[in-house]
């Protein structure tokens, strides 16, 4: 298999921790952001990346979207789920896990990137860096305004994982059994890979040190090498 992807991208990241928790082999081919249009549009119709394509007989060509990567790699190699028996408690993972990219990893994206072209510019100062910093600032209308808000939207989000994760392993687990989904599903591979941007900046390390020890947590179940910062 082949994962098409950003380097950087922490919606790319996602894809490759189900690779790895599915014990997948796959090769990775890194695209550069403005031209991989050329190539995803033939593919897949869409222009984002991740973009898997299975390269197996009787199977699509390609796969865009992390989730339809999820469900695809469920389908693929059932074993070990990443699905959860009880169908409630499937439905919720899903639920979050939309939650996560259509909210929390773009309010992440906002931050990481206001942080980068600024505080932490001397991560990377080098020009190039910096060029690629402003053409993704530009393409998501990253500016004050907005950013403020996403760092509303994220506190809120981190006070309602904290209620979940802070003190178990799983963000879906019942509460009085601890027993039906104590293992892992998409929501914690969506927020593992979604909030791990966050850990190049040191205030969130400071104030969130439990997040930080679920995304090593589920980065080492899946053998994926930890983010930046970590």
């Amino acid at each position: 298999m082949l994962l098409l992807q950003f380097s950087t991208s922490h919606y790319c990241r996602k894809a490759r921790l189900a690779l790895g928790y599915k014990q997948i082999p796959y090769q990775v081919e890194n695209l550069t952001p403005g031209i991989h249009i050329w190539k995803l549009k033939p593919l897949t119709g869409l222009t984002t990346l991740p973009v898997l394509l299975p390269q197996l007989p009787e199977y699509p060509q390609a796969i865009g979207d992390s989730t339809q990567i999820f469900k695809f790699l469920e389908k693929y190699q059932p074993q070990p789920p990443l699905f959860l028996p009880d169908e409630a408690q499937q439905q919720e993972a899903l639920m979050l896990e939309d939650w996560l990219d259509e909210s929390i990893g773009t309010a992440t994206r906002f931050i990481y990137y206001n942080f980068r072209a600024g505080a932490g510019k001397q991560i990377d100062p080098s020009f190039a860096s910096q060029l690629v910093i402003q053409v993704v600032r530009y393409q998501y209308g990253i500016n004050q305004a907005a950013v403020e808000i996403a760092t509303q939207r994220l506190k809120l989000a981190l006070e309602v994982l904290k209620s979940r994760w802070q003190d178990r392993s799983y963000l879906i687990c019942d509460r009085e059994a601890l027993l039906q989904a104590n293992r892992i599903s998409v929501a914690d591979l969506a927020a593992a890979a979604l909030l791990s941007p966050l850990a190049l900046i040191p205030q969130y390390r400071q104030d969130y040190p439990w997040l930080f020890q679920r995304i090593i947590e589920i980065h080492k179940i899946c053998g994926e090498a930890l983010p930046p910062g970590l």
